[in-house]
């Protein structure tokens, strides 16, 4: 019998959806660092990311990936050498975990926060042309703009998981989890 917490089952592949179903993007398998009522929280060192159209490239930095269960959003904190942590935020459905995959919908608006904390909103227009092309009706609409309002604050406000220091302790416990483990002889 096998536990699940076993490390090979704490890798986990991440995929987005478009709102029609279609499969978006997918990830390699990041590594699970901890689950708890809110939140799935990975780590890598790189991950392949394939896209729909077949294209695969790869991240090239370290990152944690925040998959919320009951937030509209999920957040991929990217260490960028010499510069600190940048965050992504994707405005999107709550995650799901169907059959091993960790599976959320992209609603295309994303924020950007570089790390001296400016921040950027990021296709504006995909979303208005979303809209009308998979017909998002006016309560997912209005989910969508209340969970971009509410990405707004937190990052103003610094809340979680827009903390450095917690995204650092975050990739220290992955590397700690994922060491090798020496024989004793």
């Amino acid at each position: 019998m096998y536990d699940n917490n076993m490390p090979f089952r704490r890798w986990k592949k991440v995929q987005a959806y478009k709102h029609d179903g279609a499969l978006h993007r997918q990830w390699s398998p990041a590594f699970l660092v901890e689950e708890t009522d809110e939140c799935w929280v990975l780590a890598s060192k790189a991950s392949m990311v394939t896209e729909a159209d077949g294209r695969k490239w790869m991240t090239k930095e370290r990152a944690i990936f925040i998959l919320f269960k009951k937030r509209w959003m999920n957040v991929i904190a990217m260490f960028k050498e010499d510069r600190g942590i940048c965050y992504y935020v994707n405005i999107a459905s709550p995650t799901i975990n169907d059959q091993g995959y960790l599976r959320y919908i992209d609603y295309d608006l994303d924020v950007k926060v570089y790390p001296d904390g400016a921040e950027k909103t990021l296709d504006e227009r995909e979303y208005d042309r979303h809209i009308t092309q998979y017909g998002y009706p006016k309560d997912l609409s209005d989910a969508i703009e209340k969970s971009m309002d509410q990405v707004k604050q937190m990052i103003e406000a610094k809340e979680y998981p827009f903390d450095d220091k917690l995204i650092e302790n975050y990739y220290h416990r992955f590397l700690e989890m994922t060491k090798p483990v020496t024989p004793r002889i």
